[in-house]
């Protein structure tokens, strides 16, 4: 018999950056279309096998006076003119009451946040985690999972990132140190499972 994947009922499904703004980005080797499908049907999976949904979101003040202004030796772009309702979860997934939606400002989710809160006020000890982009957010938050001790389920078909060498480095050179490595499937199987038998 095959060990169990995760417990769904321990574990949270964390979908990064699921935002309007977001779902116009381009997106490889997933475009941002089927990034959010994937993820909408993690989901629903959450859902049937009793797990918590967690959507993360980045916004800031409308003045972005919030936002993060290291020295970098990448040159930052003029701050974006951003269209109303760009930090609002897209359409395609409608958080329900008892799901927390949280916000953040730098690529990980779990820095000056409530997440680690609501995670252990829920009793998890797992997550899986997906979304835009592989490279900042999704692994900018694993890592912090990983040192605060959760185990990490990365859905590599439900992420996606600006340049394909971005996502394949992460993919292969850090998140099978830091977690374990699923298709959508076998993650959609793993949560849906026990209600099947």
């Amino acid at each position: 018999m095959t060990e169990a994947l995760f417990d769904p009922r321990r574990t949270a499904f964390i979908s990064i950056d699921m935002q309007n703004g977001v779902a116009s980005h381009d997106s490889v080797p997933h475009s941002a279309d089927e990034v959010i499908s994937r993820v909408s049907d993690i989901v629903d999976a959450t859902r049937v096998g009793g797990g918590l949904v967690v959507y993360v979101r980045t916004s800031f003040l409308p003045d972005e006076s919030d936002a993060l202004h290291p020295k970098m030796d990448v040159s930052r772009p003029a701050r974006p003119v951003r269209p109303e309702g760009w930090d609002q979860i897209v359409p395609q997934l409608k958080p329900l009451p008892t799901e927390p939606v949280v916000v953040k400002r730098s690529f990980d989710a779990f820095y000056g946040s409530e997440l680690d809160l609501e995670l252990r006020r829920h009793g998890i000890d797992t997550i899986v985690i997906a979304g835009i982009s592989t490279n900042f957010g999704v692994e900018g938050t694993a890592r912090s999972a990983y040192n605060m001790g959760y185990d990490v389920v990365f859905a590599e078909d439900a992420m996606g990132t600006k340049k394909l060498e971005m996502h394949e480095g992460s993919l292969k050179n850090v998140f099978p140190y830091i977690g374990r490595v699923r298709t959508v499937a076998q993650i959609v199987e793993a949560f849906t499972a026990g209600q099947r038998a």
